[in-house]
């Protein structure tokens, strides 16, 4: 009789659990997802309404997805050449993005801490900085077609330039905002240099760290559709390039979808790493 009183028990237990989560599950969606997609609809229909006219230069939701479904059902297609599915062409500018990204994190955070911790290379560099920051991102795709000769590394050295300046100015930011207790800690325990970047400086800059990342991140993916469409080859923005020269309007409007989709992955996705390293302090 007690042995069925505790498995009762825990049957009851163990449903009330899956009914909170279910509840939360539930609370999740209809706080955070239903607006977007009352949204979202909206905006479709209101598209499909203004597009369907006699007049619209535009094509319509539908006539999109009509025109656009053999991409859709087929992104991984490939017939030689640059006739390859959408699949193929959004990894290849991923590939050039996280190439031309990591370098830019690597050299900028490097920088950044540089120009955070001395007062000279602050004063001599940070000018710099601000006035090249400035410099749209297609601007610099001449002079490094003219240096590398090549169109891949010229799209590289575009992503990189481009997204480099957020993370050297956060970094530096960050590393000067380090309190001044941490600081005088780090002095009476006399750690060494390394054990001072490791245990004090990274940990009180990652927030900051990580929110020039997230801001590098878009101006990679930014960066790297503008520059493909001038350095051509294979890559969503050469995709888009070539299909306005062939008036496919409607392979652009999916193309701009994914693009839109892919780049809100990235940020996402860079901004639940820097959540996990810095314990939710980097929003």
């Amino acid at each position: 009789m007690a042995e069925s009183s505790i498995t009762t028990s825990g049957f009851t237990d163990e449903s009330r659990s899956i009914a909170q989560r279910a509840k939360a599950i539930g609370q999740y969606f209809l706080v955070r997802v239903t607006p977007a997609l009352v949204v979202i609809s909206l905006l479709v229909a209101l598209w499909q309404i203004t597009c369907s006219q006699p007049d619209s230069s535009l094509p319509s939701a539908s006539t999109v997805f009509e025109e656009t479904r053999y991409l859709i059902e087929n992104p991984f297609y490939d017939n030689g050449g640059t006739d390859v599915g959408m699949g193929w062409q959004l990894l290849a500018s991923l590939k050039r993005v996280a190439i031309g990204y990591t370098l830019a994190v690597i050299a900028g955070v490097a920088l950044g801490i540089l120009v955070g911790q001395s007062k000279w290379a602050m004063r001599g560099l940070d000018p710099l900085f601000q006035v090249l920051r400035t410099v749209p991102p297609l601007a610099w795709l001449p002079l490094s077609l003219a240096g590398f000769q090549d169109s891949n590394p010229s799209a590289l050295f575009v992503i990189f330039i481009t997204s480099i300046w957020p993370i050297i100015i956060n970094t530096s930011v960050g590393v000067r905002n380090i309190p001044a207790d941490y600081r005088n800690v780090a002095r009476v325990v006399r750690l060494n240099g390394w054990q001072y970047f490791y245990k004090i400086m990274l940990p009180a800059a990652a927030p900051y760290i990580f929110s020039g990342l997230r801001i590098g991140i878009g101006l990679s993916w930014l960066a790297i559709i503008a520059a493909e469409m001038l350095v051509g080859g294979v890559g969503i923005g050469f995709f888009i390039w070539d299909a306005w020269n062939s008036s496919r309007i409607s392979d652009i409007i999916l193309a701009l979808i994914y693009v839109g989709l892919i780049g809100y992955a990235l940020d996402r996705l860079v901004g639940l790493v820097g959540y996990l390293v810095t314990r939710g302090t980097a929003q």
